[in-house]
């Protein structure tokens, strides 16, 4: 299957800005599913309200466009009905930690068989450019026009503490890598998050004088480096990526299916 046939190119050109990493994002994810060869039918993209959702609605899969924040939620309730599909499910920063962190959390405790991808950056982009969770302090936005003063979230320690199986972060410079990380994430049976670093030049890399897509994605290269490298040891200002986590713990959906047989009496 070409990688043209998992895209509704009839809702082309996208709405996102020039320079924007959603749209390299859905590259790598298009491209993650060729690899695998999982067919069109066999997956459910769920997604929530902001530029990083319309992702959805740009390919050819089963897909549903719901309430901000909410995606998860509708997500598990279709893992439930047909555990056998794979379900996707692509948010922002406020989709899956602000309005949608309480979902977020829980999803990761339950250990659904769902993967969240979680496009990080740092900014409300479709809203007009408010700080989000994962701004971090210093970030210039038009809710902190002085300057934020909140911490951010780290997505692979709040990920990982909230149970997630597996947990990795990439960048959208480092395409090659998000392809590979999204493919394991997709095929790994338990919760699983990818936090992909994404820019926007338009309401981030401007207002913060990071200049256009380019600069940002140059950046994003330099403060980040592969997890336990030798540039890690000796800079522990960097970012690391890579995956964090992935470990083997009982799926919700296998768990659930044993207390209906309980029910039934069944052995």
């Amino acid at each position: 299957m070409a990688v043209t046939d998992y895209i509704r190119e009839r809702f082309f050109p996208h709405m996102w800005c020039p320079g924007c990493g959603h749209g390299m994002v859905l590259n790598g994810l298009i491209r993650a599913v060729e690899k695998l060869g999982v067919g069109k039918n066999d997956i459910v993209m769920a997604s929530g309200i902001g530029c990083s959702s319309r992702i959805a609605g740009y390919l050819d899969f089963h897909t549903l466009h719901t309430l901000h924040g909410r995606a998860l939620a509708f997500a598990t309730g279709v893992k439930l009905s047909r555990p056998e599909l794979n379900v996707i499910v692509p948010m922002g920063d406020g989709d899956a930690l602000a309005i949608g962190g309480n979902h977020f959390i829980h999803a990761a405790r339950r250990n659904i068989d769902i993967t969240a991808i979680v496009m990080n950056n740092r900014i409300y982009g479709m809203t007009g450019g408010q700080y989000s969770p994962l701004s971090g302090p210093g970030i210039l936005a038009t809710t902190a026009p002085y300057s934020n003063i909140d911490q951010a979230f780290d997505v692979v320690k709040l990920a990982t503490a909230a149970g997630a199986t597996f947990v990795a972060r990439t960048t959208t410079y480092h395409i090659r890598e998000m392809i590979e990380v999204i493919s394991e994430a997709i095929i790994h049976r338990g919760f699983s998050v990818v936090e992909v670093m994404s820019q926007c030049p338009t309401n981030f890399g401007r207002r913060n004088r990071q200049g256009e897509a380019v600069e940002m994605l140059k950046y994003m290269k330099r403060i980040t480096t592969p997890i336990g490298s030798k540039a890690a040891a000796e800079n522990p200002e960097l970012i690391e990526r890579g995956v964090f986590l992935r470990k083997e713990l009982p799926e919700y959906c296998s768990a659930y299916d044993l207390v209906i047989k309980r029910a039934r009496g069944e052995k």
